[in-house]
């Protein structure tokens, strides 16, 4: 793309395994409505710990919570505008170069059952902190036409990662599982299949003190309780059929506490056996019945750094005489951690070039729209 007229665009994503925030910064070609871009730096910043704490506590009701949401959405926009700055830094760019931030925000609630979702922010300030344009609120908009307002993702999956010649599955494991199926001349198929990483680190948390299974490898030393598996795969969400999503609302702490009754001398390191192959097998039993002939799934997110859950994802393919080979996106040239991010520098594109974001198909929504609100410098 050396060269070519272009705009830039930052995007900042952070998921529901509330760790911290990734951001690109990305050139994508002016007037072109394909998906060429060019990453030109990337960032992550942690949260602070008080921030993560509050942030997890926000995702159940709490006291006094309309105060504190909006206490940590500013806290949040400023950690948002330190990776604004890190991004621009890398990149000896300054904020004038750039179009506009797409920031996701960090989701507290999602109910689309009930028309709505809440992605906490402050674009407004963020706005301000930056002296950047900023869109924000990319959900709504595909809720209020009928839609889950999730997963956004696919379209981006669909423009970056589609084949001409081949099925291919991208399974962006984060706090949650979603997986996008890409078939040469179909409709694309997409939704949250349940959990990703979302109960193994509340469990590695809770017994061991640390807030992930580095590789998988404390997981990868247990036995999988398979009557403990059963009753988890039993989650009545798990059998709907899509367009369909998720996240904490459902799937938490206290959901697998409330399924663990009778097995209260279970050994730590075997429940946590037991979650990553619950992960897996809803992934895989997603994949089987909606891209049995699919020849690779591509993983982005955090899921895709835990080998013992890619290795077990893998088994639970072949267990199901399934073809596909598992691989991270780095296999396309996309490193697993900046996709979701890249998905909303390229939403917020969108946005500016007066484009839908939105796949119907995968959402449900009643049609295309284009998402988000925009917040000018």
């Amino acid at each position: 793309m050396s060269g070519t007229p272009s705009h830039l665009f930052i995007g900042l994503m952070s998921g529901t395994s509330l760790d911290g925030v990734d951001g690109v910064l990305a050139a994508f070609p002016v007037d072109d409505a394909t998906c060429r871009f060019e990453t030109l730096s990337t960032a992550y910043l942690p949260f602070p710990a008080a921030l993560r704490s509050e942030l997890m506590t926000l995702q159940a009701p709490c006291e006094n919570e309309l105060h504190r949401e909006a206490l940590a959405a500013n806290d949040l926009a400023g950690v948002y505008a330190e990776c604004v700055a890190q991004l621009l830094a890398a990149a000896g760019k300054h904020a004038s170069h750039v179009t506009a931030i797409g920031a996701h925000g960090q989701t507290i609630r999602h109910r689309p059952e009930l028309g709505f979702t809440r992605q906490t922010n402050n674009p407004a300030l963020l706005t301000e902190l930056t002296g950047i344009d900023v869109i924000a609120d990319f959900r709504s908009r595909d809720i209020a036409a009928g839609g889950q307002g999730a997963p956004l993702v696919p379209a981006f999956h669909q423009a970056i990662f589609g084949s001409s010649d081949e099925i291919r599955v991208v399974a962006n494991i984060g706090g949650i599982s979603n997986i996008s199926v890409l078939e040469p001349g179909q409709k694309v198929i997409g939704f949250d299949t349940g959990p990703g990483n979302v109960l193994m680190d509340a469990w590695i948390a809770r017994h061991q003190g640390r807030s992930y299974d580095a590789d998988g490898a404390w997981g990868a030393t247990g036995q999988v309780m398979q009557d403990l598996l059963d009753i988890l795969l039993a989650e009545p969400y798990l059998a709907l059929p899509p367009p369909k999503s998720t996240g904490r609302d459902l799937f938490h702490a206290e959901w697998l506490e409330n399924r663990m009754k009778g097995f209260g001398n279970a050994n730590a390191v075997d429940v946590q056996a037991t979650l990553t192959a619950f992960t897996a097998s809803t992934l895989a039993n997603a994949i089987a019945t909606h891209a049995r002939k699919a020849k690779a799934v591509y993983v982005c997110g955090g899921g895709a750094y835990n080998l013992h859950l890619m290795r077990t994802l893998q088994r639970m393919l072949d267990d199901r005489r399934l073809a596909a080979r598992v691989s991270s996106t780095e296999a396309l040239g996309v490193s697993p951690n900046h996709v979701e991010a890249l998905a909303f520098a390229w939403l917020a594109q969108r946005h500016v070039e007066g484009m839908a974001g939105n796949l119907p198909t995968v959402t449900g929504a009643q049609g295309f729209r284009i998402l988000g609100a925009r917040y000018p410098r």
